[in-house]
């Protein structure tokens, strides 16, 4: 997979064009991340507050390779079975009836007990086989022929014991199962790991994989990105909007608008037919963008120091690129 699409990365520069193509604004630090990723072949560790964009780059980066996006959401209990493979035990248990229907033509014509155990045993090597696995995430990224970009979610959310699972098969790309031997990945997948800061990361983990910390972009970024995802948003409500926005996110709330949300928001604005924010129409959508009737109370008390504060960025940032 890196000689087929060394293309897209051959710098630092064309990672960044890359994603532009699929509509993702990747910064320096996220396109420098992915470029050293992509020749060290090594997993990103990706944090940062929600919304920001973690998920959004592994969907990225599976779109400009054209290969699969196998995806794994962590939660508290995540064990090795329900994330590389499972038996389907309801298709053994009638496998099972089968060959106690078959029995007697299976043992006809067997010479001795040592020649119907052998005849059993066939059967029983087919029983655990791959015919009978259920695979998961992990399993399935090891058998894709073309290789594929593995994201495990929200690693913060699993427990410290699959995190120790996950680093013996991140260092060598192959599993064991126990009835069918070593398994190893056919390509190595290109891996993001997410994580939203709930707990610490272990050292080890952390040394295995390259560090991203994706923050809420600067004003100039945000516009590009609202310029790629909401067509038809005009450039004054494009900067008065992400100027609001920038703004609310100094204030002290239980929890700052992501980036996502900046794009709803511009979406709802753009649906509402709107040229300039106004009280009112900032009033009416606050929703959109805060989710905790605390923060919408706290936005509304300073809502006439907000709406002025961003019409002035708004007004230099369009001044200084006149």
């Amino acid at each position: 997979m890196k000689t087929e699409h060394s293309d897209h990365f051959s710098s630092i520069d064309r990672v960044a064009q890359s994603f532009a193509s699929v509509d993702y604004i990747a910064s320096p630090a996220i396109a420098t991340s992915v470029y050293l990723g992509f020749h060290l072949e090594k997993p990103i560790l990706i944090e940062g507050p929600a919304g920001v964009g973690k998920t959004e780059l592994a969907k990225s980066m599976a779109e400009i390779l054209d290969v699969p996006l196998i995806r794994m959401q962590c939660y508290e209990g995540l064990d090795e079975s329900k994330a590389l493979y499972e038996w389907k035990y309801g298709k053994q248990l009638l496998y099972t009836q089968l060959l106690k229907d078959k029995l007697g033509e299976m043992m006809q014509g067997a010479q001795g007990l040592a020649e119907s155990m052998d005849r059993l045993h066939a059967h029983d090597d087919l029983f655990f086989s791959e015919h009978f696995l259920e695979p998961r995430p992990l399993y399935q990224a090891l058998h894709q022929e073309k290789g594929c970009v593995l994201l495990i979610d929200e690693i913060d959310k699993s427990d410290p014991e699959f995190e120790a699972f996950l680093l013996e098969v991140l260092s060598d790309f192959q599993v064991s199962v126990p009835e069918l031997g070593t398994i190893k990945a056919k390509v190595k997948p290109i891996v993001f790991l997410t994580s939203n800061n709930t707990r610490e990361m272990s050292d080890a983990l952390k040394r295995r994989c390259l560090h991203l910390h994706i923050t809420f972009p600067e004003p100039a970024l945000e516009r590009r990105i609202l310029e790629r995802r909401v067509p038809g948003l005009s450039d004054t409500l494009n900067r008065e909007l992400v100027a609001f926005v920038q703004a609310v996110r100094q204030l002290d709330l239980k929890k700052l608008p992501s980036v996502s949300e900046t794009i709803d928001w511009a979406k709802t604005l753009l649906l509402l037919n709107a040229e300039h924010l106004s009280l009112d129409l900032v009033r009416d959508t606050l929703n959109v963008f805060l989710k905790f009737e605390q923060d919408i109370a706290t936005a509304n008390e300073q809502m006439g120091n907000l709406l002025q504060q961003a019409r002035k960025d708004a007004e230099v940032s369009h001044a200084s690129h006149a």
